[in-house]
């Protein structure tokens, strides 16, 4: 579950002390990195979603997060077994047990023609900056999961850059540049140094300690990525307060039922009920999904 990655320089492992302390000056310089291997189109990587968004609420301060793109690993786009119909079925059992839709039909009535192209637009995006590659990664996702679109389609991409608010004719050049293939190229070396063998796969570092960083590949329930955060950093701390639902809607425009019911620790049943009062109001609207439920912001 760890991989070692010793420092060229630095002190020498302290060991775990949980009631070690971070200065002001120690959180700003975020003493943690969060690499998250994803490949776009994997299901299980749309529905590590939920913890991702509460770990950065919570516990952000805390680290910087580094989304790395390892599409060569998703194991359903190879082998003679990934037929059409198999994929789909691979898919709705991933949104019946994840509660994050996703629309297995894609596979039979507009299967992703080339899964290639997709990372490499996200590279592409993320030359226009970190947090517009995250965007673009996002707007991806929901237009695959939700939409059924082709996201290998030149059109669905500008789509997802138009989404994303990028410089499209920046976008559009970046796209079949070398520079977004070189990139791709950097994250595959990464995932095979790093030796990431499953996606989704998170690791954490201590950038301040010489010491092993974690790995956890797979979905886990919540509290085992706090678990792990807190051994890395080596301390307990109190998670930072949430922001309001309205405030929570508002900056990430887009999200399902799942993921509210995870960050603010509801039932489903309950995150519906609050996000009905707030459609009375005309905030929201109800976004259709074959599974669970989305919300888009309005106002």
């Amino acid at each position: 579950m760890s991989w070692d990655r010793r420092k060229e320089s630095g002190s020498s492992s302290t060991g775990t002390d949980t009631s070690s302390t971070y200065s002001y000056f120690d959180v700003m310089q975020k003493p943690l990195e969060m690499y998250v291997f994803v490949d776009p189109i994997c299901p299980e990587c749309w529905s590590l979603e939920p913890y991702l968004k509460k770990l950065s609420l919570e516990y952000g301060r805390f680290f910087t997060f580094r989304p790395v793109i390892s599409n060569y690993l998703k194991p359903c786009h190879k082998g003679k077994f990934a037929t059409p119909r198999k994929l789909k079925e691979i898919w709705e059992k991933t949104a019946t047990r994840t509660g994050m839709s996703c629309d297995g039909d894609i596979w039979l009535e507009n299967p992703i023609s080339s899964p290639l192209v997709a990372s490499i637009a996200i590279k592409a995006a993320e030359l226009q900056g970190k947090k517009a590659g995250r965007l673009y990664l996002r707007k991806l996702q929901e237009n695959l999961f939700l939409n059924k679109q082709d996201v290998t389609n030149e059109h669905v991409l500008m789509q997802c850059a138009h989404e994303a608010n990028l410089d499209l004719h920046e976008f559009q050049n970046d796209l079949i540049s070398p520079t977004a293939k070189k990139a791709l190229q950097a994250d595959i070396k990464l995932t095979k140094e790093m030796e990431v063998d499953y996606i989704p796969t998170i690791v954490f570092f201590n950038q301040r300690l010489d010491e092993q960083g974690i790995k956890i590949s797979g979905l886990y329930p919540y509290d085992i990525y706090v678990r792990v955060l807190c051994e890395v950093l080596q301390k307990n701390p109190i998670p930072s307060q949430k922001p309001s639902l309205e405030e929570f809607l508002k900056f990430y425009k887009v999200v399902a039922s799942k993921e509210i019911s995870v960050v603010y620790d509801w039932s489903i049943a309950k995150t519906e009920k609050e996000m009905k009062k707030l459609q009375l109001r005309q905030l929201v609207e109800k976004i259709p999904a074959k599974h669970g439920t989305f919300w888009k912001y309005l106002a």
